[in-house]
């Protein structure tokens, strides 16, 4: 039997895990979805191409899908009795039941937030600037950094802080993948579930409150950026 030191200890060393766990799923998700996000955004709305309605319903799919139905895809897909199951492990590669799969999922349920948060702005602001520099002889990297990107630059930040607080605080998904590895798989929401159903719940009230003291910084991060874009407009 474990004494109480060596029981905090373990607690302690499995919340660190669950938050570094937490940090570099969001760290990769976020990055990743932001340019996914903004080519999504600048395809939709600066050219007309075959499969383009096609390409607007897949980036509203993870808003029509639930998380759980999501991670169950995932496992249907990537786990060893799934449609690639038997070549990953043939190969070695584990997804499910990893960090890997856990970012899978998690790039999955937030990458519409910065494409849905851009693809109006960028209607709204139409393409004569961009066709201007383009007359002028601007390349296409040109138009994007010095034209482009700076009329959508508040936009994209509030889609990054949207997508981050999605990234960190998923649940549905992430619990179907992860398989509740102690110091492995868990997430924080997913650490907090099984302090909470352990009756741990002063630890799990600390965990929790690393969210929720996360979530008040990203509320107000988001008005202030949304205090900034309405003082830009007036």
């Amino acid at each position: 039997m474990q004494k109480p030191s060596e029981k905090a200890s373990t607690y302690t060393e499995n919340a660190f895990a669950a938050i570094k766990l937490t940090i570099i799923v969001t760290l990769v998700a976020t990055p990743l979805n932001m340019i996914f996000g903004i080519a999504a955004a600048w395809a939709v709305t600066k050219f007309e191409f075959p499969g383009k309605n096609l390409l607007i319903t897949l980036i509203d799919i993870p808003f029509a899908v639930s998380p759980v139905i999501s991670g169950l895809i995932f496992v249907l897909v990537f786990g060893l009795q799934g449609w690639f199951g038997e070549w990953l492990y043939a190969h070695n590669i584990k997804i499910i039941f990893t960090e890997y799969g856990i970012i899978l999922a998690t790039i999955f349920v937030t990458f519409p937030f910065i494409a849905r948060e851009l693809i109006p702005l960028m209607q709204e602001q139409g393409s004569e600037e961009e066709y201007a520099a383009l007359m002028l002889g601007a390349n296409i990297w040109q138009i994007f950094f010095k034209v482009t990107l700076p009329n959508i630059k508040w936009g994209l930040l509030y889609g990054l802080i949207l997508c981050n607080a999605r990234a960190m605080g998923e649940f549905g998904a992430v619990s179907v993948v992860s398989g509740h590895i102690r110091g492995e798989t868990n997430t924080v929401p997913l650490h907090v579930e099984i302090l909470y159903n352990e009756y741990n719940f002063a630890a799990a009230f600390a965990v929790a409150s690393i969210l929720a003291v996360l979530g008040i910084i990203t509320l107000i991060i988001k008005n202030l950026l949304e205090l900034k874009i309405r003082k830009q407009t007036h």
